[in-house]
């Protein structure tokens, strides 16, 4: 069975829904047709990092953007140094 996706503003209202409205969480997740346990996961979601919180597909946080130019960056530098230490053998040798 497919996975339904849900974006961020359907999570929040879910979520405010099961706090501001005095019905129990399992019982608004049963009113829209979401698995149990879904409205205690996004609101630790939320509270975990609030603003990168429900990214969406195709979204990427931004502390993973910034590893993954880390990586390349890291990784540039690798054939960089592996082409230095490559010519200071080639140098030396002419001596």
């Amino acid at each position: 069975m497919a996975q339904k996706g849900f974006d961020r503003d359907f999570k929040l209202e879910a979520i405010r829904m099961a706090s501001e409205s005095g019905v129990k969480a399992s019982e608004v997740e049963r009113r829209l047709g979401i698995s149990k346990g879904m409205i205690s996961r996004w609101k630790r979601q939320l509270r975990e990092d609030e603003d990168d919180a429900f990214p969406g597909t195709g979204h990427v946080r931004p502390s993973e953007v910034e590893l993954h130019d880390l990586r390349r960056e890291n990784e540039r530098l690798r054939r960089e140094r592996d082409i230095l230490k490559k010519a200071v053998v080639i140098f030396s040798e002419k001596r």
